[in-house]
């Protein structure tokens, strides 16, 4: 089995799909649905061996998708396609995870420097003859003595070493000293330096920010695709293969660690130091990654009434997770919340404090999961719910992850129906590049798209498409209405990019989701407006927010109000690691907000029928007015092609 461009290769046993080939052999290839044939994300080029002989024979489901996707001559979907016999395939950028574009940057935010772990020089009388008290209770009182540290424990790994390196400062050592109530590192003379590690591990992609423990400054930062995103792109898909595979829990545990390690490695060569020199670490992630990282089975958490195996903050040893870190390192792992509801959210909560505030704030953290949170100083509640990879340029025809020649933004002149787009990677627009080379649409890109047809006309309020346009981006055919986004001299994949009605129904029930949940909670804590909307994770900061308000994403508010904060789970971790309150403090807020499970209220499915209209079946919207046109929005306008 040979997959390029990497050069990958390796022996498989016959009968295994290339997509095992793939995870066996550490080839990065999407999995958006898990192996079922639907998203199409997985597609490969068979560039040797005859699919009689070396390759299973395409059936039903894999025929089904080469049907809607006409020009795909000798491409297979590597989760259908087994193999029986030497093959060599080529794995197109549009289907890998290496190339895609990760945006998880730190925001910096003010806090007092108290880290958990904290170095003391410390200078002590050498043994002799007459004084031979052991080596460890010899530090203990020299630490007492010049600083009041008392009932100090030592890590077994230091203790091991701490006379030769003792000896090697000449009776001068720098301590390393956790919550002042263990020492996990002993280094010989003086070494001021001291570095913690904040990760963030979502479902799609993982951010890690090392910080200098002294003055709090984020020396060294790296983002990645999630390793695990082979096994599945979303939650359920991951829970799925653990709970089909004998040891699928394992493979997502060490897939994961060693996808850690590797960011770990990547911010100590950028900072110029060894990974041994990082002295704390605090962990983020929904609560499936929190369970996975610590190689907890999640069968639990995929069946009702989804109940995690702890809510508390964890401090766990690096080392007995597999983390490189220095070898007494703890890493501390905030809390969860409830649900899927975990302790990302909680960082949300830590990073934008809206416990210490007045204004009524709707938090919205949108990824293929959407956790919300809502309130103020007077009460905080929360809620998850399903919003599925659409967002992420999955489930969508042409839909494409964020990589260089994906649409990510886009503008439809209402009259004439024209396109304009900007594709990642290049400045300017289509119109004004000699070549754009589009590979699709990632999610900001589909966000637009839907916001400017239904502004223009093309999609109604209900988003069926308007049969009565005269465009020739418009089509009618046996697959239903579709309107042509880029044609295809100005992609890179032969064929024109298509937003098809499927396209618009799955983009509606994500962002239904996002809403119905949100006038629920609403309802909840009886208010009818809100003062803020934020939005959080690295897609938010990327999506257009009055194209976000016109679909419907969430209820009305002045855009002036709407803020995109980045990845603020990141940002929380950070916190937690340079200010040891900030732990207790994320106890705390995790335990006062209430979370609201959506399926057992009452009238969501009717909210969220509601929601599926753009941007919604009866609500105002007073700060879209002049946007919306409402005088047009609902005609069956004709343009003057």
């Amino acid at each position: 089995m040979i997959f390029e461009p990497s050069g990958r290769r390796g022996y498989i046993p016959q009968g295994k799909t290339i997509m095992e080939a793939a995870q066996e052999l550490g080839v990065d290839l999407q999995s958006v649905c898990g192996g079922r044939a639907i998203c199409g994300k997985c597609k490969v080029k068979v560039q040797e061996g005859a699919f009689g002989k070396a390759l299973s024979p395409i059936e039903a489901d894999e025929k089904e998708f080469f049907t809607k996707n006409p020009g795909l001559k000798g491409y297979r979907l590597a989760c259908m396609a087994r193999i029986y016999g030497d093959v060599v395939v080529f794995i197109p950028a549009v289907s890998q995870t290496d190339k895609l574009i990760v945006a998880k940057r730190a925001k910096m935010r003010t806090v007092e420097i108290k880290p958990a772990v904290r170095k003391y020089y410390a200078r002590l009388s050498p043994a002799s003859l007459d004084d031979s008290e052991s080596d460890w209770e010899r530090l203990q009182a020299a630490l007492n003595k010049q600083y009041g540290l008392i009932d100090l424990k030592v890590d077994y790994h230091v203790l091991r070493d701490l006379q030769q390196v003792i000896r090697q400062g000449n009776w001068q050592v720098t301590v390393s000293v956790w919550m002042n109530k263990e020492v996990i590192k002993v280094e010989a003379g003086v070494n001021e330096k001291s570095f913690g590690l904040a990760i963030d591990v979502g479902t799609t992609t993982v951010a890690g920010y090392l910080c200098d423990l002294t003055t709090g400054e984020v020396v060294a930062t790296e983002s990645k695709v999630n390793p695990q995103v082979i096994y599945g792109e979303d939650v359920m898909s991951r829970i799925t293969y653990a709970m089909d595979k004998e040891d699928g829990v394992r493979i997502l545990n060490e897939t994961i660690i060693e996808g850690l390690n590797k960011i770990i490695n990547s911010v100590a060569l950028q900072a110029g130091i060894k990974y041994q020199d990082i002295l704390d670490m605090v962990f983020v992630g929904n609560t499936c990654m929190h369970h996975l990282f610590l190689g907890i089975n999640t069968e639990y958490l995929g069946l009702n009434p989804f109940v995690a195996a702890v809510h508390h903050s964890l401090d766990v040893k690096a080392r007995d997770l597999g983390i490189n870190l220095c070898c007494g390192a703890y890493v501390h792992l905030l809390p969860t919340i409830a649900g899927f509801v975990g302790a990302d959210t909680v960082g949300v909560l830590l990073a934008e404090q809206p416990y210490n505030k007045k204004e009524l704030t709707l938090i919205i953290d949108i990824g293929t999961n959407g956790e919300l949170v809502l309130g103020n100083r007077e009460r905080l509640i929360c809620s998850s719910c399903a919003t599925g990879p659409a967002f992420e340029g999955a489930n969508i025809r042409h839909g494409t992850r964020a990589l260089p020649g994906a649409i990510e933004k886009i503008k439809i002149d209402p009259d004439s129906r024209e396109v304009l787009f900007k594709v990642i990677g290049k400045e300017g627009w289509s119109a004004d590049l000699e070549t754009v080379e589009a590979i699709g649409i990632c999610g900001s890109g589909i966000i637009d798209a839907i916001a400017q047809m239904f502004i223009a006309g093309i999609i109604r309020k209900d988003g069926r498409f308007n049969t009565n346009l005269r465009t020739p981006r418009l089509r009618l055919n046996e697959d239903g209405a579709s309107f042509v986004i880029a044609w295809a001299h100005e992609t890179s994949i032969g064929q024109d990019i298509v937003i098809y009605q499927e396209d618009v129904r799955a983009v509606q029930l994500a962002k239904g989701a996002l809403y119905a949940a949100a006038k629920i909670m609403m309802r909840q804590l009886g208010v009818k407006k809100l003062d803020r909307v934020v939005l959080a994770g690295a897609f938010g900061s990327l999506i257009n927010k009055e194209s976000a308000a016109i679909i419907g994403l969430f209820p009305d508010c002045d855009l002036d109000d709407v803020y995109a904060v980045g990845n603020a789970a990141g940002d929380g971790a950070c916190l937690a690691l340079l200010n040891s309150d900030k732990r207790k403090e994320a106890g705390e807020a995790a335990r006062k907000v209430e979370y609201m499970e959506l399926t057992v209220q009452a009238g969501f499915e009717r909210e969220f029928a509601k929601a599926m209209y753009f941007p919604h079946m009866d609500d105002l919207f007073p700060h879209l007015k002049k946007v919306l046109r409402e005088e047009d929005r609902d005609k069956e306008r004709v343009s003057k092609f």
